[in-house]
């Protein structure tokens, strides 16, 4: 399979990256300089699909005109006090955010990881201050093949050795179990000590994983029973992209503690929270937790225009309608070239396992083909794609995409 080439100008990008950027990332090698909606333009002014949306950052679709004006109106206002003071973004940003998914209280972050090691705290200080566990005693549950982001408290979490190998010592207090297995799950609540579980209602990294609905019913109920909190990264399922506003609302779940960030700013700029009800929220005093960053004016200002385009142009349902017509167009794929052995998702957050070893490239070259024929695409754990382009896309457009997959399947 031939591999994409980089013209002259994209080349003078990659090695200044190659020379001067540390080597912690192995992008698909096309330089982007514009977007716009569902579509990237590179250096050489070629077009393309965006399949990825920033790993669900770009929800809204890439420079949302609402959310790029507010953010231009307040970045010529104010843009950063610290929490040193007040500003008056945070206390209407936070009052809109919690009658917005219906909690007592905000804890404002930037990035996913920093809210999921906010999320980590708050449980381990609720269960302290108002559950009277012992200290440092409390035991959080998370999954095998999770992933909540890079931090050292983030891969102490992870079962993969690509996160983990050779940074440790980890951080203690993590019960490690399988992923959608309800026994393993009896048996670690039977444990004793469990502060709470941490999990994504769809493991996207681990390659669009989807639990059986009676499992995550089964972890709302154990947590109920217990005491326990259930704690939601939505980070990546969130907002919309499964077609839905959270993943949760297909079980019906309201999480004890919600984790948001990537679509939260639309892509503008990192803004992330940790919503929970007082009992919770409150466990946390002035002074233990905070980020100079967290709760800025700028961020404030976009992260409610972001919230108000989702709802606006109705995000939630298309990408409902547009996840449909993709997967069916998947299947028919599957059936026609019979190198897809599994197709997953919901919403617009999909997959396509290919039918080789888990350590074979053939995902990698599949998507520098796609690059080259105009479609955006990062593969996962060697043999598999994921497929999420920003919700606003059309049913032409995922037409065009299903054309350009049945092209390359065929070469």
């Amino acid at each position: 399979m031939e591999t994409l080439t980089a013209p002259e100008r994209s080349q003078h990008y990659l090695d200044l990256e190659d020379r001067f950027g540390a080597h912690n990332y192995h992008p698909i090698p096309v330089v982007l300089t514009r977007g716009r909606g569902s579509y990237l333009w590179d250096v050489e002014g070629k077009q393309y699909l965006d399949f990825l949306s920033a790993y669900s950052a770009v929800n809204q679709g890439h420079c949302h005109p609402k959310i790029l004006d507010a953010l231009e109106t307040q970045a010529r206002s104010l843009t950063l006090t610290s929490r040193a003071f007040y500003n008056d973004q945070l206390g209407a940003y936070e009052h809109y955010i919690c009658n917005y998914f219906g909690y007592d209280k905000v804890l404002p972050m930037n990035t996913g990881v920093e809210a999921v090691e906010t999320a980590v705290k708050l449980c381990r200080k609720w269960a302290y201050t108002r559950r009277g566990m012992a200290e440092n005693k409390a035991r959080i549950i998370v999954f095998d093949r999770n992933f909540h982001g890079r931090t050292l408290l983030a891969v102490s979490l992870s079962t993969d050795p690509s996160s983990y190998g050779q940074f440790g010592p980890f951080v203690p207090g993590f019960e490690k179990i399988p992923f959608d297995n309800e026994e393993t799950l009896e048996r670690a609540f039977a444990g004793g000590d469990i502060a709470g579980l941490l999990i994504e209602p769809i493991q996207g990294e681990a390659g669009v994983i989807l639990p059986g609905d009676a499992f995550i019913q089964k972890c709302r109920r154990l947590c109920s029973e217990h005491g326990a909190l259930f704690m939601a990264d939505e980070i990546q399922t969130g907002l919309c992209r499964t077609g839905k506003m959270l993943a949760c609302d297909y079980n019906d779940i309201r999480p004890d503690v919600l984790i948001l960030g990537k679509a939260l700013s639309g892509g503008v700029l990192p803004v992330s929270a940790v919503l929970a009800d007082d009992e919770i929220m409150l466990s946390i005093r002035p002074g233990e937790h905070g980020s100079t960053f967290g709760g800025n004016p700028l961020a404030c200002r976009v992260a409610v225009a972001a919230l108000d385009v989702l709802k606006e142009e109705k995000l939630a349902e298309n990408a409902f309608e547009m996840g449909k017509l993709f997967r069916g167009g998947l299947e028919k794929l599957k059936l026609r070239h019979g190198r897809i052995r599994e197709v997953r998702g919901r919403g617009l957050l999909n997959a396509i396992e290919m039918d080789v070893p888990s350590d074979s490239p053939v995902a990698w070259e599949l998507c520098l083909e796609l690059a080259n024929r105009g479609l955006l695409a990062k593969p996962t754990h060697g043999n598999i794609i994921r497929l999420a382009p920003p919700l606003c896309i059309s049913n032409r457009d995922i037409e065009k995409a299903l054309d350009i997959l049945d092209a390359v399947l065929s070469q």
